[in-house]
């Protein structure tokens, strides 16, 4: 094998011996190129000193624009589960299964373990990570039920391979007798407290046959596995761990077709060769003994049991045990990524799907909404600055190349949060652009040249960007750290905004600047003016009546939210289930009806949204519930499923349901013992074949789940590891590709399962499914690790606040500063929180419909908005106390006069930017789909109420702070 590989590779090197040259050329064309280009624009412009920042400009455009020219962009970005459709699954530990202790190098290690099961190759976009202590999360993209289903399998495997010999009376007179002592109700046989035997079920093959049914001399008795009698067989365990030989033993496993056909080759490391040599040695045959079998185990059943005809050496070998191809592809995976160091539960404790339908429409949603955004956002800065605008316009493009290139080119995930990261990325990356024109305004007004100006606004504005923008940092590397995978998104995509809107604003803005402003190109500054330069308004003056009325706000807010109780958490809080679902085409039922038929049913415990999406070229509404179900519930996906059809049985509201349709049950011809040499033979000869027809489409595999889950949940005496090998399930029509809905397919069933359970089955199907609703996604939240979720949230709210005040004492040498930035803070989440509460008592008005409003929940995407919010009051408040410590001075008094005149001289800033933002906001609401839809609202409302407090907040409490122990110094009249 390994020579065979090793001629394929110097035979592609032969073909190709440029094919490292290329690389190499084209990296250094990259890294090089640019700063020639630079170079040679610098000298042309006659301006060799900027040559270098000409350099770094264009290496930078280039290496964001690389991805996006050897791939589309659609392919280039790695899109998250809610945008491209996918599954999440979330699995524990099952600690009463296994002594060991859970500790972060053990699940380091399982990590690994499952890494390999499901993506063997490396190739496949699935994520594995830790959750909490004692959970892993497996992200597989893509909503194909099979692949799904396949994974799920992997993961719960424990791939768990031993080598052990076989009881017989001649060899193991004790171990026999000792059997024979404890009866049929024990399987585990110990002696002076330590193991020496065990029965072990024999495996079956696709048939349902057993592999092994009897062996020379073996001791043997029945038992009931997987509701159906098996045989079991007496297996010697060495009392020493450590001379067992298991599968950690194995140094590679490989494919192989033998005379019984497919089986798997092994070949095991130096220990576990020495301990087989021995094995095989002590047990070879001997004169007047008869021959002994080696019993070889996967996951506690006999697979095959060969005779020892010979000493083995060299501890290689083969698995004989009757394959399929596809237990052979999965045993393979399972056997080289490792046994798990601790069982899962068989079961995930979440499991979230979103479908390719509602992952494409918002998708789709999103797009258009940042196309509007960054139209909304050009069109606005280019009218107001004028020339200037055009030179932030140019700046905000390359932005967002440079982030949509960081982010193909370090992988991350494009989650739907994401997505507004990016539109509200460009809404904020304004604010730099603005900050730098306003302080060219002021220079250009005291009378400084066009040069002095330029210069002068990018140096005075540069620590106020700065500072701003590291608190923004901060809260996205904050959300990082504690949020989900969409979440995540959002962080990843902030913190990179942040960072490259920066290096446009202030890098490649000031060289633009120089370079027309030394060429004559640009010979005045002129732009429009919201503010008077004169404008003297008395804010702190007005610090009583806005006290007052922020305290009405958040007393209002408070009760709203207080008054809701738990209803103000999302299921990623509480834990629940999320079940979407439609009505037959032709009705549409008002919204209202349909929440009071549903909340007759769920007692009030729920949230309903009303989903627009595009299919085929039709709207079509689509509505996602989510409610509290009670633990106790065996089943909680299929609860509310039931509850749902039940509350709208017997209105007109007739939900789309699923109509099926069986044809003639026909029984497969048995095999023949010498097909002819074109004939295919069949994959379950003896067995029993049928058609069905569904009136809504579905994929073969999600059929498939559907008998499976029937045969082992109706019809009975089938066991959950043994049924995916008994059916086969395709569609009708040939050249359908894997994963496309059909309405017809075809079914095949084995030998194993009897006439009289196809005809269960059938019947059990069609009770099961004819007639029953349609749900388009079906998701699970378990309580606890929501409870840890909201654990999560609330320290990342603390250690994030902690944090800004931190930074703030720090960079202004005085703890008031960041003490009344975070008042400011507080004020701002709490009556954003209330804003949230009222929304949702609004939503059951006629104001729903007029300003969109919904049933909103504090979800993770919502704690990702009140963080974002921290981050925006803050980039207003460090604008103003910046100006304040300039006006300030040396002074050690601070008067309300200085915070006036500070917060005059910023306000055309802080008006300008919040309105642009909003505008971005605005678009994002009501054209960014229902994804993002509490996400924007909360960011809607937090903008407005953050530009409020760093004027009438923040300022008026800083004061307050400076002069506690002071008199207070009057203010000049």
């Amino acid at each position: 094998m390994l020579a065979a590989e090793e001629g394929t590779a110097v035979q592609a090197a032969e073909a190709n011996p440029w094919g490292g040259v290329i690389t190499f050329a084209i990296v250094i064309g990259v890294i090089i190129l640019p700063f020639l280009l630079g170079n040679m624009i610098a000298v042309a412009l006659k301006m060799k000193d900027i040559a270098n920042r000409l350099g770094v400009t264009l290496f930078c455009i280039t290496l964001a624009a690389i991805p996006f020219c050897l791939q589309p962009i659609n392919e280039a970005l790695q899109l998250g589960i809610d945008l491209a459709g996918g599954t999440n699954l979330v699995y524990e530990v099952d600690r009463q299964q296994t002594s060991k202790d859970i500790t972060p190098a053990v699940m380091d290690k399982m990590v690994a373990a499952v890494r390999l099961r499901v993506n063997p190759t490396g190739t496949e976009e699935v994520t594995v990570r830790v959750v909490g202590n004692d959970r892993i999360e497996v992200i597989v993209p893509g909503a194909d039920q099979e692949k799904v289903e396949e994974t799920k399998r992997k993961i719960v495997n424990l791939g768990e391979l031993e080598f052990a010999m076989l009881a017989n009376p001649a060899d193991h007179p004790k171990l026999v007798a000792l059997a024979e002592e404890k009866g049929d109700a024990v399987t585990e046989l110990y002696q002076d407290g330590q193991l020496v035997g065990m029965w072990r079920p024999t495996a079956r093959t696709a048939d349902g046959e057993e592999k092994i049914s009897a062996v020379e001399n073996g001791l043997t008795r029945r038992a009931r596995h997987g509701g159906r009698e098996t045989t079991e067989f007496l297996v010697v365990v060495d009392p020493n761990p450590k001379r067992r030989v298991t599968g950690r033993m194995l140094r590679s496993v490989s494919e192989r077709l033998g005379q019984s056909g497919l089986s798997v080759a092994f070949s095991l490391d130096s220990d576990g060769a020495r301990l087989f040599r021995e094995v095989t040695t002590k047990y070879q045959p001997r004169e007047g003994n008869p021959k002994t079998h080696l019993a070889i185990l996967l996951n506690n059943q006999v697979h095959s049991a060969p005779v020892i005809n010979s000493p083995i050496p060299s501890g290689e070998g083969e698995i004989d045990g009757n394959f399929t191809q596809a237990e052979i592809d999965e045993l393979l995976s399972v056997l080289n990524a490792g046994a798990l160091e601790v069982p899962l539960k068989k079961q995930p404790v979440n499991e979230s799907t979103v479908s390719p339908l509602l992952g494409k429409d918002v998708q789709v949603k999103g797009k258009w909404a940042m196309i509007w955004s960054l139209v909304a956002v050009f069109v606005v800065t280019g009218a107001y600055y004028l020339t200037a605008g055009f030179v932030a316009d140019i700046c905000l493009a390359i932005n967002i190349l440079l982030v949509l290139g960081v982010m193909a080119l370090i992988d991350a995930t494009f989650t739907l949060p994401g997505l507004a990261g990016l539109v509200l990325t460009v809404g904020m990356a304004v604010d730099a652009n603005v900050l730098i024109f306003e302080r060219m305004r002021e220079e250009r007004d005291k009378g400084s040249s066009l040069r002095m100006a330029i210069k002068n606004g990018f140096e005075k504005a540069f620590s106020t960007i700065f500072d701003a923008n590291i608190t923004t940092l901060i809260t996205a590397v904050v959300l990082y750290y504690i949020g989900t995978d969409q979440v995540k998104g959002f962080a990843v995509t902030l913190f990179v905004g942040i960072c490259t809107s920066m290096f446009s604003a202030v890098y490649i803005g000031r060289l633009i600047f120089d370079i027309a402003e030394r060429k004559r190109w640009l010979t005045d500054l002129k732009m429009f003016s919201l503010i008077s330069n004169n404008a003297n308004f008395d804010f702190v003056g007005k610090k009583k009546v806005a006290a007052l009325f922020s305290i009405v706000l958040i007393a209002i807010g408070l009760f709203a939210v207080g008054s809701r109780g738990q209803d103000n958490l999302d299921i990623d809080f509480r834990g629940g289930a999320m079940a979407t679902f439609r009505f037959e085409e032709g009705q549409s039922p008002a919204f209202s009806e349909i929440r009071s038929t549903l909340e007759a049913k769920f007692d009030k415990s729920i949230s309903l949204e009303e989903l627009e999406v595009d299919e085929n070229g039709q709207k079509e509404k689509m509505y996602r519930l989510r409610t509290i179900i009670a633990k106790s519930e065996e089943d909680i996906a299929e609860s509310v499923k039931d509850r749902v059809g039940q509350a709208f049985a017997g209105t007109e509201m007739k939900l789309m349901t699923q109509q099926i349709e069986f044809g003639a049950i026909e029984a497969i011809p048995p095999a023949e013992e010498a097909p002819a040499a074109d004939e295919k033979p069949d994959l379950f000869p003896g067995g029993h074949q049928t058609t069905l027809h569904l009136k809504e489409a579905m994929t073969a595999a999600g059929v498939k789940a559907s008998i499976m889950d029937t045969l082992v949940n109706d019809v009975k005496g089938f066991g959950e590891a043994d049924v995916p090998d008994l059916i086969a399930v395709q569609p009708v029509d040939d050249g359908i590709a894997p994963g496309t809905k059909v309405n017809d397919v075809q079914i095949r069933l084995a030998q194993a399962i009897p006439r009289e359970s196809v005809d269960l089955l059938v019947t059990a199907m069609t009770s099961e499914m004819d007639g029953k609703p349609l749900f388009e996604e079906v998701n699970t939240f378990d309580g606890q690790v929501a409870g840890e979720t909201q654990t999560a949230a609330i320290t990342a709210m603390i250690f994030s606040l902690g944090a800004i005040v931190a930074y703030l004492w720090l960079r202004f040498q005085a703890v008031n500063f960041g003490l009344a930035a975070v008042v400011a803070l507080v004020h701002d989440v709490l009556i954003t929180l209330g804003a949230v509460a009222v929304a949702s008592y609004l939503s059951n008005t006629p104001l729903r419909n007029i300003l969109l409003l919904e049933d909103f929940k504090i979800n993770l995407s919502i704690v990702a908005a009140f963080l974002t919010i921290v981050g925006y009051s803050l980039n207003d408040t460090i604008v103003v106390f910046d100006r304040i410590r300039e006006v300030r001075g040396r002074n050690p008094a601070m008067t309300d006069q200085m915070i006036n005149l500070s917060l005059n001289q910023t306000l055309s800033r802080t008006l300008l930017t919040s309105m642009t933002t909003l505008v971005v906001l605005l678009i994002l609401y009501f054209m960014g789909g229902e994804g993002i839809h509490g996400f924007a609202f909360c960011l809607l409302f937090g903008i407005i109420v953050g530009t409020y407090s760093s004027i009438y907040v923040a300022s008026p409490v800083l004061v307050w702070l400076m002069n506690r122990k002071t008199k207070p110094v009057a203010t000049a009249a």
